[in-house]
């Protein structure tokens, strides 16, 4: 069986659950950009040397690859959806890391090298969490999944600064 099917070369892609959408149709939008998230954070996870840091991005991902699935179901009942423990325990994850690291004030992100590509995954999951919302607004989407993104660039945000502040390279924004 090929990659290339040639069923998309008209702008169309077919649902996890069979349906037929434009490329541009805000389900695709927001999966495709969910997605991006994955790719990036498997960039970041090169940098990490954390067991649990690593293992906690991997979570993540698995999680994410079923995040897509549930996104691009729209007929069907998705067999593994997103669930609110999952959003408990990221919750939970972030506040581990907030205890570890107290913030002093605002910060200049990207002051090392794995807290630079953290903050990328951190943009990108505001952007997908927009493209959610905007799904959202005109077809039903989980509100686990609208719960689980909207907490996942926090946690990015808190890990990237647990990191520079292990390294000693936290850097703060000076305001008079």
């Amino acid at each position: 069986m090929s990659l290339t099917t040639k069923k998309g070369d008209q702008g169309k892609t077919s649902l996890y659950s069979g349906e037929r959408v434009w490329k541009d149709n805000s389900r695709v939008k927001a999966y495709g950009t969910v997605d991006e998230l994955d790719a990036f954070i498997s960039d970041a996870k090169h940098l990490i040397t954390h067991p649990s840091y690593f293992q906690l991005l991997e979570d993540i991902q698995k999680i994410l690859a079923r995040m897509m699935g549930q996104l691009a179901t729209k007929t069907k009942t998705y067999p593994e959806p997103i669930t609110i423990e999952e959003v408990k325990k990221l919750s939970e994850a972030i506040q581990i890391l907030e205890e570890k690291t107290p913030l002093k004030g605002f910060v200049i992100p990207g002051s090392i090298v794995v807290s630079a590509r953290l903050d990328i995954c951190r943009t990108i999951a505001r952007r997908a969490e927009r493209e959610i919302i905007t799904l959202a607004r005109k077809e039903e989407v989980a509100p686990e999944i609208l719960q689980y993104i909207n907490r996942l660039s926090d946690f990015f945000f808190i890990l990237a600064r647990t990191l520079e502040a292990e390294a000693g390279a936290i850097k703060y924004l000076k305001t008079n």
